[in-house]
């Protein structure tokens, strides 16, 4: 009986505040048994495709939920979308330019980042996301947004991320990690909601599904699919109410779980 497993990538995968940049050989050879017993592997990420590395996007993953749900793809077809309002994406957009708050405007595939916003191309180098893939002249609706991420250095940075976080029909997390960037979405989508049209799409039962996380965005899968596993070094939050606890991303608890309580 053919499963569906979803996989987060920070923190679950790799741990890139702490320079482990690519999957362990041990992932790997759990990863491509999964794929030899005829199961479906998938990458379930905030992130657009823009920000995967080449490592996930070539690896042969079956399919992508990317930016939190708001786009399904399925061997190279997007079998699901829900853009955020144009008319919202454009008035969050005109409030930044005035508060002098950087943003990048995330489609699928591409992203959009203005190329006067030099703070997000440091940022970016930071974080090992390749700027140059990035389009950065453009007019407003030309393109649907699924995912907005913004930056600034305002010592009232917070106070002018409260008033983004109230933009109608949105939700959004402040970067633990980089206090100074904000990500705005869909209330609507989540990661569950994209992993629903994944299984019907597939024709999977709901119990056949597993997915690992470590953060609080990995909430909804977690207790939306049939087994759900937090890592060692995830939210304690999500460690809770997941069904299992796998060892940490740097022991290798990914391929622990694809052992024990998948194959």
């Amino acid at each position: 009986m053919k499963k569906a497993i979803f996989f987060d990538i920070d923190g679950t995968l790799i741990d890139t505040t702490k320079n482990k940049m690519h999957l362990s050989e041990k992932v790997r050879e759990a990863l491509n048994k999964l794929k030899k017993a005829g199961h479906y592997i998938f990458i379930a990420s905030g992130r657009p495709l823009d920000f995967l590395d080449s490592e996930f996007v070539s690896f042969g993953f079956n399919g992508f939920v990317l930016m939190n749900g708001a786009v399904v793809v399925i061997d190279n077809k997007v079998i699901f979308d829900e853009p955020i309002d144009q008319k919202i994406v454009e008035d969050v957009c005109k409030f930044c330019d005035v508060e002098n708050v950087e943003y990048i405007l995330e489609s699928h595939p591409k992203v959009y980042l203005p190329e006067q916003f030099k703070e997000s191309e440091l940022f970016f180098a930071y974080i090992d996301i390749d700027i140059l893939k990035f389009e950065r002249k453009f007019k407003l609706g030309e393109f649907p947004t699924y995912k907005m991420e913004f930056l600034t250095k305002r010592d009232d940075a917070g106070e002018i991320y409260s008033k983004l976080l109230k933009t109608p029909t949105l939700t959004g997390i402040n970067d633990p990690f980089h206090c100074d960037n904000l990500e705005l979405y869909a209330a609507k989508t989540s990661k569950a909601t994209g992993i629903l049209h994944a299984l019907k799409y597939l024709k999977i039962d709901i119990a056949n599904s597993y997915a690992f996380g470590d953060g609080l965005n990995d909430i909804e899968m977690i207790q939306t699919v049939g087994c759900g596993m937090a890592m060692d070094n995830g939210n304690p939050k999500l460690k809770e109410i997941a069904k299992h606890t796998v060892p940490s991303v740097h022991e290798d608890g990914v391929a622990y779980g694809i052992e024990r309580y998948i194959l």
